[in-house]
């Protein structure tokens, strides 16, 4: 049973409540989201609005002595980063993904591979370029998001995990959220503009991808196809930022390899949504494949692997390299094999493991240039 003290400030707290048949309490729409593990539980009459909690935020009871706080905690994570914004910020940041970064490296990864195969023997990555990538990537994937929402508003009102998405709630107006897509873009125009003309120009091309990916749920069952070729431009793009232009030998099989990538772990996840998809009328690979979605996963990963041996070699790569190579393929197997496409919570466990695989495969395209000789090349400091 609660405190007094602690139903008291309930009471008086400015959280709107509501009917419990027309909202949804904290706990559960924190379950539904199954992003934040800090969930605070309250009794079934005590019933809030999702973003009324995300603009007042009650603190742990165990964690305060079952009073609350108008303080915000604050960590380096990026849930911890966003929660410690301004409240009228949050809804942007939130819009951005910038509290759920997997995407982000999931964009940022071919991007460093590719620049990690473009340096010479014995040198390590290009950090500048590291770094100006990793910035466009977070910039990119924000702006990929905002567009994706401001397409897929009346859809994710429907469906539970996205129901609270800033747009769809009602936090941000479509007007507000393209304002801030031209900002974002103009940011990622920026950043663009420090690479060569060569890049400049690739860069730009993808940038139909970017706009045009959200409408192919509604058109294909191939959408994660599209996706796959938005995500890894950054393995043709990282290249041509350190020499001035594309080796198409190691470009291309890279480029594919990621597309491959892409169709793998985007499957996995499309296959948490598929009820609502049906409901929706939205396509994905996940329904095209349905239960002989395992053996195109083996197909695919069967592709990524000979199109990273064929980068490889053409890139004169090393022992590391192939080491990290087939340590990621036995990865996948055992991430396919052990894989439950009815259970949404195991499909996010593998989706986000992907992360650690193409960081992976990053570490082994480092260690295998290190591991050339130098012959007359002198790395930059």
């Amino acid at each position: 049973m609660m405190p007094t003290k602690l139903l008291t400030r309930l009471t008086s707290h400015p959280i709107r409540k509501i009917p419990p048949q027309t909202c949804y309490s904290y706990l559960s729409s924190i379950q539904r989201d199954k992003q934040d593990k800090n969930a605070v539980a309250f009794p079934p009459d005590y019933c809030f609005m999702k973003r009324d909690f995300q603009r007042h935020r009650v603190w742990s009871l165990a964690g305060h002595r079952h009073g609350l706080s108008n303080k915000r905690s604050f960590s380096l994570t990026p849930m911890g980063i966003v929660n410690a914004a301004p409240v009228s910020v949050q809804p942007y940041l939130r819009l951005m993904r910038l509290d759920k970064p997997i995407g982000t490296w999931l964009l940022y990864l071919p991007c460093t591979w590719s620049i990690g195969l473009a340096a010479d023997p014995g040198c390590l990555p290009d950090l500048h370029m590291l770094t100006l990538f990793g910035t466009g990537a977070l910039l990119m994937r924000g702006a990929g998001c905002t567009i994706n929402d401001m397409w897929d508003k009346d859809f994710d009102k429907k469906v539970v995990r996205t129901a609270m998405r800033p747009i769809a709630a009602g936090e941000i107006s479509q007007f507000q959220a393209l304002v801030f897509l031209g900002g974002q873009l103009i940011l990622a125009l920026g950043i663009l503009l420090c690479l060569n003309y060569y890049s400049i120009a690739l860069g730009a091309a993808s940038l139909s991808l970017v706009v045009t990916y959200p409408l192919m749920k509604r058109i294909t069952y191939w959408p994660q196809l599209v996706l796959g070729l938005t995500f890894n431009w950054g393995a043709l793009l990282g290249w041509s930022a350190v020499t001035g232009s594309c080796d198409w030998t190691v470009c291309l099989p890279l480029y594919f390899s990621g597309v491959m990538w892409t169709l793998i772990y985007d499957t996995i996840y499309a296959h948490q949504d598929k009820e609502d998809d049906i409901k929706l009328g939205v396509k994905s690979t996940a329904l095209r494949f349905q239960e002989h979605t395992k053996p195109w996963l083996g197909a695919f990963t069967v592709a990524m692997v000979s199109g990273l041996v064929l980068a490889g070699a053409n890139a004169n790569q090393t022992l590391p390299y192939y080491a990290a190579v087939s340590t990621a393929a036995a990865l996948l197997t055992h991430q396919i094999y052990l894989l439950d496409i009815n259970k949404p919570e195991d499909c996010w466990k593998k989706f986000v493991s992907n992360r650690n695989l193409g960081l992976l495969l990053f570490l082994g395209i480092v260690a295998g240039n290190l591991w050339k000789k130098r012959s007359d090349t002198q790395c930059d400091s």
